[in-house]
């Protein structure tokens, strides 16, 4: 059966995940996110995916958090499995070997941004509001979001954000490295679409190999996150694409690149 809350087109090369709770401004409840994470584990296993873009429903929001309603029924045992499914969740975009746009589309708060910020980067519509705004409610993140906003734009811009609770116009967004860009709501679909399609046009196992080396060399020191980058691109030449690619160069014609 198709999923009840999420959309799903996979084509050759490219997915779109929509989040389709537009009435709730696609707020995450238990279903949503066992429904994404069924997603996500469907698009590793498929080998011709080569970058996924994650937006929301409607005009209004990409994900505006996590659906408050039912959190306020948890106990610490309910919290802490919510908090595990949702970081689970975010490891597997992270983990994913293609690439992830998020493409913010409206409200991106708590728990959104946190899957915003699980993703390869982000774009934005001019409408989007980003934040953590958990402490307001007497909690704090739980899918991840003060430790990834840290890494994506500081430890000091994030404690103000994360401490005052703070929500966020798509210009300030940027500014502050939360996302790329931001283009008019219309244009962003055909924007994520256009990085997307160029991203699939590149070496996939290179791509992946990136992705890798960025995703773990940043949580470890220096000198081994070199050492995992110098492995990786060794490796990268003893595949068909890298033959492909400097061959094609040499040709001066454009690569076709296979995945192997």
């Amino acid at each position: 059966m198709p999923p009840a809350n999420l959309i799903v087109d996979a084509g050759a090369a490219l997915a779109t995940v929509t989040v389709n709770r537009p009435r709730v401004l696609n707020a995450l409840d238990d279903l949503t996110l066992h429904e994404l994470s069924e997603a996500f584990a469907e698009l590793a296993a498929a080998p011709g995916i080569r970058c996924v873009i994650l937006t929301g429903a409607g005009e209004k929001a990409f994900v505006a958090g996590a659906d408050i309603a039912a959190m306020a029924q948890l106990d610490a045992a309910g919290a802490r499995q919510f908090a595990e499914r949702g970081g689970r969740l975010a490891a597997q975009i992270e983990a994913l070997p293609a690439p992830v746009i998020a493409a913010v589309n409206g409200f991106a708060l708590g728990g959104g941004l946190e899957l915003a910020l699980a993703c390869d980067f982000a774009i934005a519509a001019t409408n989007a509001r980003v934040g953590l705004p958990e402490v307001g409610l007497g909690v704090i993140p739980g899918f991840g979001g003060t430790q990834r906003l840290a890494r994506r734009i500081g430890v000091g811009r994030a404690r103000e954000l994360i401490y005052t609770g703070d929500v966020i116009g798509a210009d300030e967004a940027a500014r502050l490295g939360i996302v790329n860009a931001v283009v008019e709501p219309g244009e962003l679909m055909p924007r994520a679409r256009a990085v997307a399609e160029k991203i699939a046009s590149r070496a996939p196992l290179a791509v992946a190999a990136a992705k890798r080396a960025v995703r773990e060399g940043t949580d470890t020191a220096l000198a081994p996150a070199l050492a995992l980058e110098r492995e990786l691109f060794a490796s990268l030449f003893a595949t068909a694409d890298q033959k492909e690619g400097m061959r094609a160069f040499v040709d001066k014609r454009p690569p076709r690149f296979a995945g192997n």
